[in-house]
């Protein structure tokens, strides 16, 4: 049974761990491979809402085994405390498999990523300060710590040790910190230990054994397309590459055992902390996409920058990711509008770009081109199909279906579990 690929279109925040949540009832394994606890799904079931950070959104699933693969940077003491908080809201949490080849955050990372944002002023990329990029940077530099460190003592204090001699030197001489004892970080680490081991497997080898007894397998990305350390808007990224190709690496699943590569979009745009946004508004608009879309950060509680949809970014997810279909999302939030505008193409230095432009400066400088879509003003929130919608709603749907270059096979008209309207058997 092949797997698929779940993967935000635009800058994140698309709404992946509703998607996720849907799918449950129909996949038998959930993998996040990439990214750490600056990554945030909210799932809405009945009326109890789940804030996940760490973990992949299957875990909210019964039926469904959820997996954190190699391509993951853990902090320890947010994945037990997450862990924690869903067991005693009656979540079995029992079922999780972490890799062992996965890398560990560390409170030198976490210092780190702050301060080095602090020394950058009016430069700095917008990190969420938890310490991802520090810890992906030591796994490159191949200086980084392992989940599976974590049983031999020996390995890990020479680890610590190495990793602190040098930025501890960083900490003192250049940002004026306390340096960081490697003891406190030695012992704090192996009370991990025990704690961790019931969840550690051999993840490649558990899920390619699942795929040939034909199970189903759903990979799961943090963050989005535009996100991506190579496709997106850099250096305005994560450290790890949420776009497909991501969930080969990061899953240990190779490329030809993937058929579906789903694309999150929400039905206007939004993105969190620094970089080139076209269509942001900065004005009563864009306050009540945010306002009406609840649009404030699952993980950072940062307000998000919101604007009208960018089909030039939903084409190129399209194109780097060998998109298959869409879940559209938050269409209910555009209920009321009059006119909404929707982003075809680009103003670059007076031409216009229908393609997201190659060189980032052109993308700096891009104004967007809009084309009013007539709105609507009726609840859409109980519609069940896609008939059921105002015609409007209907011609907005087609209309980006059309601009970003694949189908669309759900709707969100609304947060919760049922408040989707299905197509093209999604599910």
């Amino acid at each position: 049974m092949p797997a698929l690929v779940l993967v935000g279109a635009q800058w994140g925040d698309e709404g992946k761990g509703k998607a996720t949540d849907l799918l449950g009832g129909s996949v038998d394994y959930v993998v996040r491979y990439q990214g750490g606890n600056n990554a945030g799904h909210t799932v809405v079931i009945g009326d109890q809402k789940y804030a996940l950070h760490l973990l992949p959104s299957g875990i909210l699933s019964p039926n469904v085994v959820p997996v954190i693969g190699n391509g993951v940077v853990i902090d320890p003491g947010v994945l037990l405390s997450e862990l924690k908080g869903l067991d005693e809201r009656g979540i079995d949490t029992s079922k999780l498999l972490i890799s062992g080849n996965a890398h560990l955050i560390t409170p030198y990372h976490r210092t780190l990523d702050k301060v080095t944002e602090r020394f950058l002023g009016k430069r700095r990329i917008g990190t969420t300060g938890r310490g991802i990029g520090p810890a992906y940077a030591d796994k490159i530099n191949r200086v980084g710590i392992r989940v599976q460190d974590l049983f031999d003592e020996s390995i890990l204090r020479q680890k610590i040790e190495a990793a602190l001699h040098d930025k501890n030197q960083l900490l003192v001489k250049l940002y004026n910190r306390r340096a960081i004892p490697a003891e406190l970080v030695l012992e704090e680490y192996l009370g991990y230990a025990d704690k961790i081991k019931p969840y550690l497997a051999d993840t490649t080898l558990v899920l390619d054994e699942a795929l040939k007894a034909n199970k189903v397998v759903l990979l799961e990305g943090g963050q989005g397309t535009l996100l991506d350390v190579d496709h997106g808007t850099y250096p305005f990224v994560t450290s790890s590459n949420p776009t497909s190709g991501g969930a080969c690496t990061g899953s240990g699943i190779g490329p030809t055992k993937i058929d579906r590569v789903i694309g999150i979009l929400k039905a206007y745009t939004t993105r969190v902390g620094s970089g080139p946004f076209p269509t942001e508004l900065l004005d009563a608009d864009g306050d009540a996409l945010r306002r009406i879309g609840g649009e404030r950060g699952v993980t950072t509680g940062r307000d998000r920058r919101c604007g009208w949809f960018d089909a030039v970014i939903a084409r190129y997810a399209t194109r780097v990711n060998g998109l298959t279909d869409f879940f559209l999302t938050k269409l209910d939030v555009l209920t009321g509008w009059e006119q909404i505008p929707v982003c075809v193409a680009y103003e670059v230095d007076g031409q216009r770009v229908e393609e997201l432009p190659y060189n980032q400066s052109d993308f700096h400088h891009a104004k967007p081109i809009y084309e009013n879509l007539p709105g609507w003003s009726e609840d859409i929130s109980k519609a069940k199909t896609f008939a059921d919608l105002p015609k409007n709603a209907q011609a907005y749907v087609k209309a980006l279906e059309e601009m970003s270059g694949a189908p669309i096979s759900a709707i969100g008209v609304g947060p919760g579990r049922t408040e989707t309207i299905e197509i093209n058997s999604f599910l």
